[in-house]
């Protein structure tokens, strides 16, 4: 972690866990929402939902994926840690690793720029299992750095390599693959202010 311009020393930045667990909490409140009922809509047991209220549990992809969904937020808005000022400098040392099946995701930035908000993440498709979402709001950007990617959206299927580029509509099923693992990325996640949530569909997988 850098120091700070007038020698101090930084604040740590709130783990996933915490940021989950304040978000989540609020996120529910506003939509007046039980543990029970949350609990129905996202397929996730009422005593894991506690624990993540309780900043306890253990957050994976899926998990953060699933509530997004049933809650009808953007998944930066459940792991919210908006870096402010000119300079933004993130080490990836310092960025705790949210993991999935087949996945590890760092979160980087969210930008917000007019009426679209940017979420930027380091992503490593590990290689030895799919990562599948059963689909989650915006549209998804991805960059092949290294390695080789399957991405599978609505029955359609392309293979990438680096350098190759892929976006479609996230509200589909879609799965990543590692070809030739690991896989090493960047993940895009794109939403229109006031119209992220609206289930438009948008383009998917130009070829």
């Amino acid at each position: 972690m850098d120091a700070l311009p007038n020698g101090g020393t930084p604040v740590a930045e709130p783990s996933i866990r915490d940021m989950l667990a304040v978000n989540l909490r609020a996120a529910r409140a506003a939509r007046g929402l039980s543990l029970s009922e949350l609990s129905r809509r996202s397929g996730i047991g009422k005593a894991t939902l506690s624990q993540l209220e309780a900043g306890t549990g253990n957050p994976t992809i899926e998990t953060v994926f699933s509530l997004s969904r049933a809650l009808e937020v953007a998944i930066s808005d459940l792991l919210d840690h908006r870096p402010r000022g000119g300079l933004t400098v993130v080490r990836a040392a310092d960025v705790e690793v949210l993991r999935g099946e087949g996945i590890d995701l760092r979160p980087l930035r969210r930008i917000e720029a007019e009426n679209s908000v940017f979420e930027v993440y380091d992503q490593v498709v590990r290689g030895d299992a799919p990562q599948r979402s059963q689909g989650h709001v915006g549209v998804e950007h991805t960059v092949v750095q290294t390695g080789g990617l399957r991405v599978e959206v609505g029955g359609r299927t392309v293979d990438l390599g680096p350098g190759d580029y892929v976006a479609f509509d996230a509200g589909e099923p879609h799965s990543y693959t590692a070809l030739e693992a690991p896989v090493h990325s960047v993940l895009l996640l794109q939403y229109r202010a006031g119209e992220r949530l609206d289930g438009r569909p948008h383009p998917v997988l130009q070829d």
